[in-house]
């Protein structure tokens, strides 16, 4: 009897143990599925994708709104789809010129001489990647031109994210859950529809902040081979040289404190970057001229866009600014300028790191010397995104104040995304259209 006893132990056991082995595995699947659920418990980087596709979420419901009152015109039907209207409205037909037939050999002028709007104004890099995808795929550009621009801007959110993560420890600690704030204030921004559309900002942001990312982390070589292709996708580049200068004078003064060690591998890698930085910033612009045979045809060709031809660092915003709000101009011009020296110089602001901090004032300061200010101008902002951080970590205090104020922001920000996609996206014929 006792012989047959401990001959069942074995057996008993062993049930025992996987009984015990299928208990544990559901409940692990039960915590993975509750992980799941729980947005919370997502890794940073789904947080930040899902931050993201929440707003383009909204942003194509009101797309898909402002879109059934659109009247046919140069680009679209009456009425589009989605696609349709992310994909072939405004400066999205040049993109798709390039993509289709290239750039002109030589500049199209008018009856008076004058250089004609012309593909030389944009940049190739999202085209030709657009085309390549459309080879690839064989669809059209209307259809893949959109969906690469939403992808590029998922990647874009996972990167930002990091970059506060690592660029902006200072700020990071005096405000947790920055990261994740910096990118929902950068994808529910008024203009951030436009990381949906046929447009180069989803590249451009991408490739901003994967630059600045790698400067914070000292990948010289890599941060060289992205800001050269942001060279080839936005007139963007040369503010990152100043970046680049600044990240250096940091590192050499630590270094004369014994704090840093700047080797020679370092100095090279800075020096190559400083100057792919540089050559980044007026390689599209020779490229134009050597090209059509006109060495000033990018001027030329931006100025065709202007309301007055002759290209002058800052000048157009006295005359712009005359323009729409007369005797009052100057003081308009100080508070819009001050209001971003204010963001620039509040405590929220220098936590961020040199790298972030330099870019939120760099950028700016070229976008003032270097466009026409008009409706593009609050697209162009997007590219400030390390703001965001500035604007989220202003309040410091409870958590509930935190929420409050970030939830504020959002709100605010998304009914101007309403009245910017209404306004300024809907194509609004003039007077005796159609002609």
């Amino acid at each position: 009897m006792s012989a047959d006893l401990t001959a069942q132990r074995p057996g008993q056991a062993a049930d025992g143990v996987d009984g015990a082995n299928k208990a544990d595995e559901a409940g692990a699947a039960i915590s993975r599925r509750r992980a799941l659920a729980d947005p919370r418990r997502w890794p940073g980087w789904a947080q930040a994708l899902g931050v993201y596709l929440g707003a383009r979420a909204f942003s194509a419901v009101v797309l898909i709104v402002v879109a059934r009152d659109q009247v046919a015109n140069f680009w679209t039907p009456a009425n589009p789809s989605y696609l349709q209207f992310t994909g072939l409205l405004w400066d999205a037909g040049w993109y798709r010129q390039i993509a289709e037939t290239g750039y002109p050999a030589e500049l199209p002028r008018g009856d008076d001489g004058l250089v004609q709007q012309n593909p030389w104004a944009f940049f190739p890099l999202f085209p030709y990647l657009v085309r390549g995808v459309m080879r690839l795929t064989g669809a059209e550009w209307h259809i893949v031109a959109p969906l690469v621009a939403l992808a590029l801007g998922a990647l874009a959110a996972i990167v930002i994210r990091r970059l506060v993560e690592r660029g902006a420890p200072r700020a990071v600690a005096a405000r947790p859950g920055l990261p994740l704030a910096a990118v929902t204030l950068f994808a529910v921004f008024p203009t951030a529809v436009v990381m949906q559309v046929a447009y180069t900002e989803s590249l451009a942001v991408l490739l901003v902040a994967t630059t600045l990312l790698l400067v914070v982390e000292r990948r010289y070589a890599w941060a060289a081979v992205a800001v050269l292709a942001l060279g080839f996708t936005r007139a963007v580049a040369l503010p990152m040289a100043a970046v680049v200068v600044v990240h250096a004078l940091v590192r050499w003064r630590a270094a004369r404190r014994g704090e840093d060690s700047l080797g020679v591998r370092d100095l090279v890698g800075l020096g190559v970057l400083g100057a792919t930085a540089a050559i980044s910033g007026v390689a599209w612009p020779l490229i134009c001229g050597w090209v059509t045979g006109e060495p000033d045809g990018y001027l030329l060709t931006q100025g065709s866009w202007r309301g007055v031809r002759e290209i002058v660092p800052f000048e157009p915003w006295g005359y712009v600014s005359r323009f729409w709000f007369g005797d009052a101009a100057p003081w308009v011009l100080i508070g819009g300028f001050g209001l971003l020296a204010a963001c620039l110089l509040v405590p929220a602001a220098w936590r961020l790191g040199n790298e972030l901090h330099v870019w939120s004032a760099a950028y700016p300061l070229y976008l003032a010397a270097a466009i026409e200010p008009g409706s593009s101008l609050a697209r162009f902002l997007l590219l400030a995104f390390p703001l965001g951080a500035v604007t989220a970590g202003v309040v410091r205090g409870p958590t509930l104040a935190r929420r409050l104020w970030l939830a504020a922001v959002v709100l605010l920000m998304l009914v101007l995304q309403v009245v910017w996609i209404d306004s300024m996206w809907r194509f609004t014929p003039p007077s005796g259209w159609p002609p």
